[in-house]
Parts: structure tokens; C-alpha cells; sequence
């Protein structure tokens, strides 16, 4: 079996979730990892069996046979560290989202392009059973004219680090750029824009709050500034909407979920219903998704290639199926989230060109990366 030799940079938490699901490709050949915590370093590599081991991502860069990197480090780090990867000639995997601001995330994209490398994100939505239900009806027209979508996504209480879960660095823009919007809204809004198409954004306003107390001892060692809640209402090309609420904390019952409104029918995502209207009658139709998958893997083989992320890019590297464009994707997402922070900062509407003309590098230097 013909594999791909893959390098992972960074093995904390989200490392070895993805170092956990190559295992289960067959695909897929881990050959090395590398990060600057030796101890967390050499506890992955023996649990792994994982014998190459690096804590400088230049010196690993060097190593020949390595094929792709996937890259699972803070948001601020993803750009000079991929540009890095394609540079070497090795195609590159980036955690969500893909960068710690528009500027950078635009980077990434010209860079990929200049070298002809592969850049894939971690866009998981795109991936599951209520997106793949979606796909079917809004290709077959089903919805008729889409005029509106809504992502949503609710925490009661569950910010990073200040609320016991996750590192201190996913709530300081030094290191993450922002906040829910980027841990939690890059996944429904990309989502939405990869079942419409990838539309052109126009404009968008939007707001962001930081209200609810925390620990303030946990605060001060975080250096917590970003938003737990995010709203915003975005216009693309075609008078086509989005409203988006995404909170990591909020005083209240769990929102509704993500929906695609069209003339014809609407859609809602959690739990998966279409909507629609036949003869003078209100329809709501449930799907069986555990049988839809059943069939896709029993009757229709190449429906494996899109089972999850990583699955997906390594049979793409295999040239099992064309890669999806989640660098694309990833892209725009991040137009829009940062949109909603310079409508804050400048309390009106941006476009989308001043959305590219604000945007500035928040990309870090990386110490381990030079030879």
C-alpha cells in the first residue's frame, strides 16, 4: 500500500488528536514530530512509536523523505511555519483557523500558489454527516434561490484556560489573534460557505463582548482579551446574508444552531431537518444520516475520501480525490470574522476592501525555525 510520510509540529492536545486519527488511515505514515517541550516530545514519541523526534522545525524541514507537515501549533505561529513547510517543497496541513489575522491568512494563500505546494485547513464541518445531507439538496436546487444563513454556536460557559479547559494562549491575542470567533466560528462559517459556494463578501458589521466574570487570577496569568461572544451580520455578492452569534459564554439557553434559508426550502443543522411547503402544508423532514453513510461506504467507494479532514487530504496527496479548497475557504472565513472586530474597533460598516486594507501581521517569530 502506496503511503504518505507525514512530519506533525507541535504535539500537545490537538497534536495528538491528529496524531490519534492518522492512526486510523492506513494511508498515512507518521515518520516523524517535533516541538519545543522535550519531555511532552519524547512522552508522544514513545506512546506513538514515533522514533524520529525534533525540537527545531528547520533542522526536521531538511529531512528528505518527509512528504507533508501538519502543523498544530498557536493561530499566530500558522503562518510563518507553513510558509516555511511549502518553502522546503513539502506539502502543508494547518490547524483552524488558518491565521491569526486576514493579512497573514492571505499570506499563506500566496504562498501556496508561488510554490505549487498543497495548503489544506482543518475545517471539520465540511466533513460531517449534516454537510454532506446538505450538499444533496442545495446542489440539486432544492432550496431554490438561498437568500440567508445563520451560524451559530453556543457555550453557557466555557472559555479557555479561565474556565479550566485549554491553554492560556487560546485567550491573548498575542498568540491566538481572537477569540469564539476564531476557536468557534471559523467551523459553522466555513461550513455555510462551502455549501454556497464560496460567495463574495461585500460588507459586514458586527460586535464583540468580553462581560462575564472570571477568575482573576486566571485573567491576569492569561492575559485574557479576547471576545467570548461574537455577533455580526455579513452581505455577499447578490444581497446573500449571514448573521452570526458564536459564544463561549453567555447568560442563557443553548442557541438554535446554523441554518441555510432558501426561497424553496431551508435547512437546519442541528439536528439535521429540511424545511419546505407542499400542498398548503408545513413540511419538516428528518434524514436518516447513519443509513446515508452506510450506503456511501458500502455502494459508493469514493465517499471514504471525504470521511474526515485528514482522511480527505491524505487520499488527495494520494491523488485518491481532488482537494477540496479549505485554503480558499479558510480564507474567507477569516475576511469575514476580522470584519466583525474592525466594525467594533471603528464602531460602523467595513467592506470587504477596507477589511484587507486594515488587516495587519500578527504573525510571531519563531525561534526554532531558522537554520
Amino acid at each position: 500500500m502506496e503511503k504518505v510520510k507525514i512530519a506533525v509540529i507541535g504535539v500537545g492536545i490537538i497534536g495528538e488528536q491528529h496524531l490519534q486519527n492518522y492512526a486510523k488511515i492506513p494511508e498515512a505514515d507518521v515518520v516523524a514530530i517535533c516541538d519545543i517541550n522535550e519531555e511532552r516530545l519524547n512522552y508522544i514519541g514513545d506512546k506513538y512509536g514515533i522514533e524520529r523526534r525534533f525540537t527545531h522545525i528547520g533542522k526536521m524541514l531538511l529531512e528528505e523523505d518527509i512528504q507533508a507537515v501538519d502543523v498544530c501549533l498557536h493561530n499566530n505561529m500558522h503562518t510563518p511555519v507553513s510558509e516555511a513547510v511549502m518553502r522546503a517543497g513539502k506539502d502543508c496541513y494547518c490547524e483552524k483557523p488558518m491565521s491569526g489575522s486576514f493579512a497573514d491568512a492571505k499570506r499563506m494563500y500566496e504562498v501556496m500558489e508561488e510554490t505549487g505546494k498543497k495548503l489544506h485547513i482543518q475545517l471539520g464541518f465540511i466533513y460531517n454527516d449534516e454537510t454532506k445531507a446538505a450538499k444533496r439538496y442545495i446542489d440539486s436546487g432544492d432550496l431554490g434561490k438561498i437568500y440567508h444563513m445563520r451560524s451559530y454556536g453556543f457555550r453557557r460557559r466555557n472559555r479557555p484556560y479561565v474556565d479550566g479547559y485549554g491553554a492560556k494562549e487560546f485567550v491573548n491575542t498575542t498568540t491566538s489573534g481572537g477569540g469564539a470567533m476564531f476557536d468557534m466560528g471559523v467551523y459553522h462559517i466555513s461550513q455555510l460557505l462551502y455549501l454556497t459556494g464560496l460567495p463574495k463578501l461585500e460588507r459586514v458589521s458586527g460586535h464583540t463582548y468580553a462581560e462575564i466574570a472570571m477568575d482573576e487570577g486566571r485573567r491576569e496569568i492569561s492575559g485574557f482579551n479576547v471576545e467570548e461572544l461574537g455577533v455580526g451580520l455579513a452581505t455577499y455578492e447578490g444581497g446573500l446574508s449571514l448573521d452570526i452569534l458564536e459564544a463561549w459564554a453567555i447568560h442563557g439557553k443553548p442557541f438554535p444552531g446554523s441554518a441555510i434559508y432558501g426561497s424553496d426550502a431551508g435547512i437546519t443543522f442541528e439536528p439535521f431537518e429540511l424545511h419546505t411547503r407542499q400542498h398548503d402544508l408545513e413540511i419538516d423532514v428528518k434524514a436518516d444520516l447513519w443509513q446515508r453513510d452506510y450506503l456511501d461506504h458500502t455502494v459508493y467507494a469514493d465517499s471514504a475520501h471525504y470521511d474526515n479532514s485528514q482522511h480527505h487530504w491524505v487520499h488527495a496527496l494520494l491523488g485518491k480525490c481532488e482537494l477540496l479548497p479549505t485554503a480558499k475557504i479558510a480564507l474567507e472565513t477569516q475576511r469575514v470574522q476580522e470584519g466583525i472586530y474592525f466594525s467594533q474597533k471603528l464602531g460602523r460598516e467595513v467592506t470587504a476592501e477596507e477589511i484587507e486594507q486594515l488587516s495587519e501581521s500578527k504573525a510571531l517569530e519563531i525561534l526554532n525555525l531558522a537554520l
